[in-house]
């Protein structure tokens, strides 16, 4: 939602709702993890009772422990956290839980999986970053897209039960990449829905029309 349009963003949430889109993917930055600002509990607050669609909170923050109590009230369908922000991310990931709400972790392209293995057991879902969080428009790093696959496997091989978002550079030629590889929430910005000078609805229209869709498709 940081791309949005924010002076007519009920004209941005209205059109959302009629095209079905499932999640609103809300980043909040502080500017210390990442080099920038954006969002916060007000405005989320906002969005939430203007709209009906379920909320994603993204925390790109340093102190994740102090965010996530910020955040619970608004109760949102999913809070994921870096785990390389908080200093006891299984207590984090329970506190989520124990909120009602569903924990996820958000992986940096650096983080690999081997350093979050005793995590992915306990999360509802797994946002694979294939940009270097904090800006949009950057390109896709493209070894993420292995990591996609590889979480993939693990769910399959092990058990687990985490859906698996992308979020970064999806773009028309990225997305069938992604949704191959084992993606099933697709974060829209800057390459895709939110292009520049380009109609809301008839971005929604094509992402439908893509042979890849599956439904999935969340902003």
């Amino acid at each position: 939602m940081m791309c949005a349009d924010m002076i007519d963003l009920s004209r941005d949430l209205n059109l959302f709702e009629t095209h079905g889109v499932e999640l609103l993917h809300m980043d909040i930055m502080d500017g210390h993890y990442v080099p920038n600002v954006a969002l916060g509990p007000q405005l989320c607050g906002q969005i939430a009772r203007a709209s009906s669609i379920p909320q994603d909170i993204h925390l790109m923050v340093e102190e994740t422990d102090r965010f996530v109590p910020i955040f619970v009230p608004l109760a949102p369908r999913y809070i994921s956290f870096h785990p390389e922000t908080s200093r006891h991310p299984v207590r984090t990931i329970q506190s989520i839980r124990n909120a009602g709400i569903r924990p996820g972790i958000a992986l940096d392209p650096a983080v690999t999986l081997e350093s979050v293995m005793p995590l992915l057991g306990e999360v509802d879902l797994v946002c694979v970053m294939t940009v270097s969080p904090g800006y949009a428009g950057q390109a896709i790093i493209p070894w993420t897209i292995d990591k996609i696959r590889d979480l993939a496997e693990l769910r399959k091989s092990r058990g687990y039960r985490y859906l698996i978002e992308v979020d970064g550079n999806v773009s028309w030629k990225n997305i069938p990449l992604m949704v191959d590889a084992g993606a099933e929430i697709l974060v829209l910005g800057t390459s895709s829905l939110f292009q520049p000078d380009m109609d809301r609805d008839t971005m929604l229209r094509r992402l439908k029309e893509m042979p890849c869709w599956n439904g999935n498709g969340k902003n």
